[in-house]
């Protein structure tokens, strides 16, 4: 940028200077940085609302008991309507209404319809559940399972080279039982290997209608050592899960509405919850750096459009947030810097802000020392 305390400046550039504009502008320049990624992120969000979203319905299969949901009196097939105001037309909606609430409030009502129709009200009591963020599922902490198909454990895939394939496990095969597990649905499979790696596991197979017995050592995931796996996929059942989803899909004025409300709630958590990693109340867990972002990229880039913009909407909402956090070095620094300018009517020293900086760079250079120290934590498994 063209600055007099970055370099010299050409006299008949002088008025183009930054470091010689009025305040007012000097502040719009610098928060063009953050409003654009929260620009960013509501065009995703319109994108994906007009596109449409397609979820589980917020309808309870089962209600853990002795948890927060069976205290609060949640019954099988109550469809969560709204949690704390906030309307909530799909179950991964009422998953992000139930964490944003846990970091604002002890108690959170949330409005159900019974299976008879009768709309309730549910008080979910979060008090002393800890950090709902640090888990890879808040509603089973809560105690709510939501109402999805039963899958047959039936193989339709093998990795090539995989353990599966090389244990002699064929695609058609139907898994009765592993090790004394007995099997009626495959994320019961997934959920037991995932927790076995490296390690001997006996599957009871039926195939062509005989049963046989396979021994395999289950494998581990590169990305997370600690995570087993086979390298066996489960036979499409594209059919079975869409009487249990929901497509949420708006017209571009509701859209945009959505994708602004959206981008605020967002915010406001991340906000949150960067608060309270600070603050030592949440997990460091919930950050992610270079490795963490590119491996997501990726995987929700796999899963198609909606899923990549989503995932590009979030991005761009935490580079904004992160940015205007009043870090000297970072936009929110130079905006605290202006704010001080404008309560004390002179800019601060050129010493001060340079120490400042220095400050803020030590800082930043922790953060990312931080997020990188998470990153290879995930992939060594620790």
């Amino acid at each position: 940028m063209l600055d007099e305390r970055e370099a010299p400046v050409p006299v008949e550039e002088l008025p183009r200077a930054f470091n010689r504009q009025a305040l007012p502008v000097r502040t719009a320049i610098v928060a063009a940085g953050p409003i654009a990624n929260f620009i960013f992120a509501i065009l995703a969000f319109w994108l994906v609302s007009m596109i449409g979203e397609t979820g589980l319905q917020p309808i309870v299969e089962e209600v853990k008991p002795e948890t927060i949901a069976f205290n609060a009196g949640f019954q099988v097939d109550d469809k969560i309507l709204a949690v704390d105001q906030k309307k909530t037309p799909s179950w991964e909606t009422a998953v992000f209404e139930i964490l944003a609430a846990s970091l604002e409030k002890d108690d959170v009502p949330v409005r159900v319809q019974d299976a008879r129709g009768m709309e309730r009200v549910r008080l979910l009591q979060l008090a002393g559940i800890g950090d709902l963020s640090d888990v890879d599922d808040p509603m089973a902490k809560v105690g709510l399972v939501p109402h999805r198909p039963v899958i047959p454990p039936v193989i339709g895939e093998l990795v090539s080279g995989g353990a599966a394939e090389r244990g002699g496990l064929k695609v058609d095969d139907r898994i009765i039982r592993v090790d004394d597990l007995a099997l009626n649905d495959w994320r019961e499979l997934v959920k037991y290997i995932q927790k076995h790696p490296n390690t001997i596991v006996d599957f009871e197979v039926e195939r062509a209608g005989k049963h046989i017995t396979i021994s395999l050592r289950t494998g581990a995931k590169k990305e997370d050592l600690s995570v087993g796996y086979v390298g066996a996929g489960v036979r499409n059942y594209d059919h079975l899960l869409k009487q249990y989803q929901v497509t949420v899909q708006l017209g571009p004025i509701d859209a945009l509405s959505a994708s602004v409300e959206k981008t605020a709630a967002l915010s406001w958590l991340i906000l949150k919850m960067t608060g309270r990693m600070f603050s030592g109340e949440a997990s460091i867990k919930n950050l992610g750096g270079p490795v963490t972002i590119a491996k997501s990229a990726g995987q929700t880039a796999s899963y198609g459009l909606v899923a990549f913009l989503r995932f590009l909407a979030g991005l761009s909402i935490s580079l904004g947030v992160l940015n205007l956090l009043p870090i000297p070095i970072l936009d929110g620094g130079h905006l605290l810097f202006f704010a001080i300018e404008a309560a004390k009517g002179s800019q601060l020293s050129e010493r001060l802000q340079a120490e400042g900086q220095r400050i803020g760079m030590i800082i930043l250079l922790m953060l990312m020392g931080l997020a990188f120290f998470v990153d290879f934590s995930r992939l060594l498994g620790s």
